[in-house]
């Protein structure tokens, strides 16, 4: 079931590179996993 909020594989490869990179602060986390849950909350 957790596998719902998952993007395919394909929509993240649109995605990805429009996600920022070598940002200061805090470690990154998975940025999927991030983008999915924000995708579901807002559907």
């Amino acid at each position: 079931m957790a596998d719902l909020l998952w993007l395919s594989d394909d929509q993240w490869t649109v995605i990805k590179p429009f996600m920022p990179v070598h940002q200061p602060g805090p470690k990154r986390k998975d940025d999927r996993k991030i983008v999915s849950g924000i995708l579901h909350l807002l559907n």
